[in-house]
């Protein structure tokens, strides 16, 4: 009796049935293809592992862990080490390591199946299980952190901040932005090297004054940014209501 591959395909739950014998046993793009996506995520996930250690170290102070989500340092008694955020960080070498593996074994065979790619396990499953370790583990570090907005506010206020919007003020005013790059940027020399504060010395300055100096304070550059996908108070809302309805509708065919 011939054999079935349609009926076959239904029986064991595939979506379709293969094309053609020879590349359905040698094929392992889908393996290939997820082990990309995973390492892709690590990489992400590093990203965010990279921002935290920042964000809660003295120098930023940010935000604070959680002690169920930090280990005190074997050394300093007053230190929180990030362990989390640097070991998401860490396992994205190794899941780009398994990618680079599984690519490097696949790209001299020939058709069609051959012993080797029995080592396509090994990437795939640690790949799926170091993701999934590093997002439950940085989702309970991220939900259980405290934020310090004040120390935000006062990094966000720095009056050094505004020296794009001033160099822009003297585009506006006509001059070349390479001009007016020099410009602000030796008043921003001479504001650091405690001749005043940024905002006098722009007051002060003739190619700027008053009206440039009024760029210059806590909470008014930000407030510029208006355009669609800017960090500005009128802009961010839409980004986030559009971000939290794409999540929505991701979650529910997987009903999480």
């Amino acid at each position: 009796m011939p054999i079935d591959p349609v009926g076959n395909a239904a029986d064991l739950g595939f979506a379709r049935p293969f094309d053609n014998s020879m590349d359905a046993v040698s094929d392992r793009d889908f393996v290939a293809e997820a082990v990309f996506d995973l390492a892709l995520i690590g990489i992400h996930l590093s990203r965010i592992g990279e921002e935290w250690v920042l964000w809660t170290s003295g120098e930023f102070g940010f935000a604070k862990l959680d002690d169920a989500y930090a280990t005190g340092s074997s050394m300093l008694p007053q230190k929180k080490n990030p362990d989390i955020a640097e070991l998401a960080r860490g396992k994205s070498g190794r899941l780009i390591g398994n990618l680079t593996g599984l690519m490097a074994t696949l790209k001299g065979l020939p058709l069609a199946y051959n012993r080797d790619l029995q080592e396509d396990k090994e990437p795939l499953f640690d790949s799926v299980e170091q993701v999934s370790l590093a997002v439950a583990a940085l989702t309970g570090m991220i939900a259980t952190a405290t934020f310090v907005p004040d120390a935000m506010q006062a990094a966000a206020d720095e009056e050094t901040t505004a020296a794009t919007d001033l160099a822009e003020f003297l585009v506006r005013s006509g001059m070349p932005f390479r001009e007016a790059h020099s410009v602000v940027g030796a008043l921003v020399r001479a504001h650091l090297a405690g001749d005043g504060t940024l905002r006098e010395l722009v007051a002060a300055d003739p190619r700027l004054g008053p009206d440039a100096a009024a760029l210059v304070g806590p909470g008014v550059g930000v407030r510029m940014r208006t355009s669609r996908g800017a960090a500005g108070p009128e802009a961010l809302p839409v980004q986030l209501q559009s971000y939290r309805a794409m999540l929505e509708a991701e979650r529910s065919p997987l009903s999480l």
